[in-house]
């Protein structure tokens, strides 16, 4: 992997839907997948170039389709953007996350409850 860093909010979106399949999917299976978004064909295939260009993603021929396979992990990526947001937001300080996370209007008490549970408090 490159830089999975340089991942852009689109092609997180065609990660997002590789990561949920359980099997390679060609250009069109990505796009018919995509939820919310209304992309052409070739603007699906530009960006699964560009993954794979970085590493994020590899591709085999099956036919006459290609088919494109997930090489960047999940859980990976989100530990690398976590600690990047952390350093660049918070100063390195996990601790002003969570309290930036509390004080916001977008937990509820079940999601406070369900922290609590995880985390033994």
């Amino acid at each position: 992997m490159k830089d999975i860093l340089s991942v852009s909010e689109s092609e997180l979106e065609i990660m997002q839907v590789l990561w949920k399949s359980d099997m390679p999917l060609s250009i069109r299976s990505v796009q018919e997948r995509l939820s919310g978004v209304d992309w052409k064909y070739n603007t699906v295939g530009t960006l699964l170039l560009r993954l794979e260009a970085k590493g994020a993603v590899s591709s085999k021929k099956n036919g006459r389709t290609i088919e494109y396979k997930p090489e960047l992990d999940e859980e990976v990526y989100k530990s690398v953007r976590t600690r990047s947001l952390v350093e660049k937001l918070y100063n390195g300080s996990v601790k002003e996350l969570a309290v930036s996370l509390f004080k916001s209007d977008t937990m509820t008490k079940e999601d406070i409850d369900e922290i609590k549970k995880m985390f033994d408090l």
